[in-house]
């Protein structure tokens, strides 16, 4: 306990300080802010389809960039003093990216229709919307591109700046769009709120002219392809499958059940995705880090249980005030429309707190590029997520059954997980016995 005390204390507060809180902070409260506004101007109707498309958007624009933004901020920062490779690495990101967001541009630009009978039931159309979507995302993967290399650089406290203003822009869009055109409005904001950042980090990139000039077609390397390759398909995968299954579910629940019971069950996963940032942001910031050291079993046994010891405790009783003030939260951010909301919350929240056990484990798969572990559990998540909701919602005839569904479904890849990690974890190994 003492030693992962003494870890956040010395290297991920001063992390967490300059970058994560100040960008997960400024998400929640611009995300809290722009429910409030649709519970009060739209209703739980519409949060349905603003839940799809905001599904959508998030698989495309993971899939214009390839999946590459980790990968970027790693290399970017592995040959920020090698000239030559840095060249490389910019280089092939950029313009395999280019390639990639102009394709994806056009298919949804000219697939508009088809795409909206998709995401959307037939009898709404919003075509125009994916239009707008397809216009703004090159702006979307520049300004990624742009987070990798200053991200890779260190440069911490410029990304803060942009994330705060960015988000303080994209909120205020989204306020007066939701103001003034309703559900028209806050579909647009969707689309249009991350490309919006862009216009800041411009301003903030200008300082960095000397590496446009080491961005050249000819310098394209195969090389940096295939070391990005693993941290691209594995984000690739997570990015287009999750999100697609979230609206395959959400749509089920629209047309057998109806849309403001899909509204409340978007409302569910709103509510948890808010604390669900703070949670990953520490793991991302301490686990995978502190994963890629370890070279043996008796140190991953040892970190696992450690971290369950001093922070699942903790977790577990912020889950269970959030039970206990479960109606002033739903009100808080939603409106009294919502109240049904409030029988989703005990499945959810254990759920939640399954969901994090296992992605402690987990975050072993990319710690140390386990490439196939990770693709079979994520497809074995994706696969029992869809085929439980589909069976509990009929089964309860309402939306409840896809909260149940959450929490089995994570019970069941927390299983599969202790599996893979059952020798490493509960086994004899002697000391020096290494990872796969």
């Amino acid at each position: 306990m003492k030693k992962l005390i003494d870890y956040i204390n010395n290297k991920v507060l001063v992390k967490i300080v300059s970058l994560q809180t100040a960008s997960v902070l400024t998400r929640i409260i611009a995300g809290i802010l722009t429910s409030k506004a649709i519970a009060v101007f739209i209703g739980a109707e519409g949060l349905a389809l603003i839940g799809n498309l905001r599904n959508f958007v998030g698989s495309f624009q993971t899939v214009s960039t390839l999946g590459f933004y980790k990968g970027a901020v790693k290399y970017v920062a592995e040959f920020k003093e090698n000239s030559i490779e840095l060249s490389k690495t910019l280089s092939t990101i950029y313009y395999a990216g280019f390639v990639s967001t102009i394709i994806v541009s056009f298919f949804c630009y000219f697939n508009a229709e088809w795409i909206n009978n998709i995401i959307f039931p037939t009898y709404n159309d919003y075509a125009n919307v994916i239009r707008v979507f397809a216009i703004v995302l090159p702006f979307y993967a520049l300004n990624m591109f742009s987070f990798s290399i200053m991200n890779g650089f260190s440069k911490y406290k410029i990304l803060i700046i942009i994330n705060i203003i960015g988000q303080i822009l994209s909120v205020s869009i989204a306020l007066l769009l939701i103001y003034q055109n309703k559900i028209d409005g806050a579909l647009i904001s969707v689309v249009i709120a991350e490309s919006l950042i862009f216009l800041i980090t411009l301003v903030a990139i200008t300082n960095r002219k000397s590496l446009v000039s080491t961005i050249k077609a000819s310098r394209v390397s195969y090389s940096v392809l295939k070391s990005l390759s693993p941290y691209s398909l594995m984000a690739l995968f997570t990015a287009v499958f999750l999100p697609f299954v979230a609206i395959a579910i959400r749509s089920y629940i629209i047309e057998n059940i109806g849309y403001k019971d899909a509204g409340f069950w978007e409302a569910m996963t709103r509510i948890s995705s808010y604390y669900l940032m703070l949670v990953s942001s520490l793991l991302a910031l301490y686990l995978l880090p502190r994963f890629s050291e370890i070279n043996d079993t008796k140190a991953f046994r040892k970190e696992v249980l450690s971290f369950y010891k001093t922070i699942i405790p903790i977790l577990a009783v912020g889950l269970l005030i959030i039970y206990l003030l479960k109606h002033y939260i739903v009100l808080a951010i939603f409106s009294k429309e919502f109240e049904p909301v409030e029988d989703l919350f005990l499945f959810q929240l254990l759920g939640d707190f399954i969901k994090i056990l296992s992605i402690v484990i987990a975050y072993q798969f990319l710690a140390k590029k386990m490439f196939w572990h990770y693709i079979l559990t994520e497809a074995f998540l994706v696969i029992i997520l869809y085929t439980t909701s589909v069976y509990f919602i009929d089964l309860f005839d309402h939306v409840k059954g896809a909260v149940v569904a959450h929490f089995v479904s994570y019970m069941m890849y927390y299983g599969i997980i202790l599996l893979i990690f059952g020798s490493s974890l509960f086994g004899l190994e002697k000391e020096n016995n290494k990872l796969s």
